[in-house]
């Protein structure tokens, strides 16, 4: 009977080393995936905030050029604004082609 123990507790002991050593990699992995997911997500949203100011600024040249052409200042604006309405039109109608799009790509890189 004691050898049977002896056989028995070492092993329980390495079953107990392999769990917890499977566990710390899985919290590593896990870690390691919410950093470079936060990481990508962050530069993306910097770049987002800086091609916003550019966007801003061509956005009142394209509109005080239309408004020169026209002859009205507000009617290069009423242009821009209605390309924008526009195009804030068309995203609404295909927004769950884009939705589905960004559920895909943040779970390719947390599978990755």
């Amino acid at each position: 009977m004691d050898s049977k123990k002896d056989f028995i507790e070492p092993l329980l002991q390495k079953v107990e080393a392999y769990s917890k050593t499977s566990l710390k990699i899985v919290q590593f992995k896990a870690i390691e995936k919410t950093a470079s997911l936060s990481a990508l997500l962050l530069s993306n949203l910097l770049l987002l905030c800086v091609l916003s100011f550019f966007l801003i600024a061509i956005n009142i040249a394209l509109a005080l050029w239309l408004g020169e052409l026209t002859g009205k200042t507000y009617y290069g604006f009423l242009f821009v604004g209605l390309f924008y309405g526009i195009a804030a039109l068309f995203i609404s109608l295909s927004q769950h082609v884009i939705k589905r799009r960004i559920e895909n790509f943040i779970i390719t890189q947390l599978l990755k």
